[in-house]
């Protein structure tokens, strides 16, 4: 009965780790998503605001500390293909957090039943002192 006791506690410590690294996981993953949101809030309105400009408007590209002059619809297309870039990570981040989200509610339940099991092993001995 030890044995198995000491098994069954080796294997909730480690299922228990691997819910830990997965919850890990999915706070990263939250935070690399908040930051994908913000930049496609920036680059939805540098959008409008190229779409506000007139055909012959001067637009100038910050590249490190010097300001570049820059083709009006090469700047609007640079900015649809950051917008398409920045949505499609945002979709597979979101397929990514729901896969992880699923293993974290797996783990979660192998831990609540182990524990179960732990329970059950020790109400017998509580019984007999």
């Amino acid at each position: 009965m030890a044995s198995a006791l000491k098994e069954l506690q080796a294997q909730l410590e480690n299922q228990a780790a691997a819910l830990n690294k997965i919850q890990k996981d999915i706070g990263k993953n939250h935070q690399v998503r908040r930051q994908y949101t913000v930049q496609h809030g920036e680059n939805e309105m540098v959008q409008k605001e190229l779409e506000l400009l007139d055909d012959d408007a001067n637009v100038f590209k910050l590249i490190g500390p010097v300001l570049v002059k820059q083709d009006l619809a090469e700047a609007k297309a640079n900015v649809n293909k950051r917008l398409e870039y920045i949505t499609a990570e945002l979709r597979r981040m979101d397929g990514t957090l729901k896969t992880m989200e699923e293993q974290q509610n797996a783990k979660r339940d192998e831990v609540r039943f182990l524990s179960l099991g732990h329970l059950v092993i020790f109400q017998p001995v509580a019984l007999w002192r």
